[in-house]
């Protein structure tokens, strides 16, 4: 068989399989197809991006695109299948996958909150109410949670309730951080008593230590992502070098070496998956309970 005849018969077999399961989809009574939410497996959503922006996930799947159809050519030339399944994985699964994940703590975040609040102990100081330190605190703060403060200023000048429009900032945040510091002040706007400040000024001192330790920890989990990133440049190192060979690789051009190959990457792959999960870490689970929408105006 001619590997155009092969290319042209995988290709013929691909199309049967996916029209195969377009058909097992259940239809709803107008024809059309019922919707149902679409859950990807973790490695195909982590290639595709979807985690990210949409520009930024329209490059990758146009990246993703470009590297199918390489690899799709490398396998009429050179007769290798399994080119059509590894060129798209090392262009664009392999970084995504060496990439450091998304921190289950955004540490960023937490020093942000921890800036704001000793902002705003400093205008509590002064003798300033709770909402008039809240509206003032919009010109300082920093960067990663200005949005959030802008939305909880435009709720308080839109007459919310400070309870209410707190605990919508809480919901804004979705930190534990952000929970403390809110129901901080939301028992603050309860007692109205003195001392407010010097409680912030404290709570500060606790997220910036926690700021500390969250800092030491993800750089412990850095090291195993970093061995297996240097790992994976020398395994492809070698693997390029013996391709060079052509006696060495020649068992793997067969179809049962193919299919070898392709449970030894398989292996690999799930070894750097499970990693990645090892390192991400669990978030520190929030205290503070949604407001429900029918009283977030009361």
């Amino acid at each position: 068989m001619t590997p155009f005849a092969a290319a042209l018969s995988g290709a013929a077999l691909v199309g049967g399989l996916l029209l195969a399961a377009l058909g097992l989809r259940p239809v709803a009574d107008d024809g059309r197809p019922s919707p149902r939410p679409r859950r990807r497996p973790r490695l195909m959503a982590m290639i595709l991006g979807d985690s990210l922006p949409d520009a930024a996930r329209h490059r990758r799947r146009a990246l993703l695109s470009c590297a199918s159809a390489g690899g799709l050519v490398l396998w009429l030339v050179t007769g290798w299948a399994i080119a059509v399944l590894i060129l798209p994985l090392l262009v664009v699964g392999l970084p995504a996958l060496l990439r450091p994940p998304a921190t289950a703590t955004d540490v960023g975040r937490m020093t942000a909150i921890e800036q704001w609040t000793r902002s705003m102990s400093g205008v509590l100081t002064v003798g300033s109410g709770i909402e008039h330190a809240l509206v003032a605190s919009l010109g300082s703060a920093p960067a990663a949670i200005a949005p959030m403060v802008g939305t909880l200023v435009a709720r308080l000048n839109a007459r919310w309730s400070t309870d209410a429009a707190l605990r919508a900032f809480a919901d804004d945040l979705d930190d534990a951080t952000g929970d403390l510091v809110a129901a901080t002040l939301v028992l603050g706007t309860q007692r109205r008593g003195p001392g407010l400040a010097a409680v912030l000024d404290d709570l500060a001192a606790t997220v910036a230590e926690e700021v500390r330790i969250r800092r030491g920890i993800e750089a412990d989990r850095a090291k195993p992502r970093t061995t297996a990133r240097w790992v994976t440049f020398l395994t492809l190192a070698v693997l390029g070098l013996l391709a060079l060979n052509g006696s060495y690789i020649a068992p793997y051009k067969t179809p049962l070496g193919q299919v070898t190959l392709l449970v030894f990457l398989a292996l690999y792959v799930g070894c750097l998956l499970w990693l990645r999960e090892m390192t991400r870490g669990a978030p520190t689970p929030r205290f503070l309970p949604s407001i429900a929408p029918s009283r977030r105006r009361r």
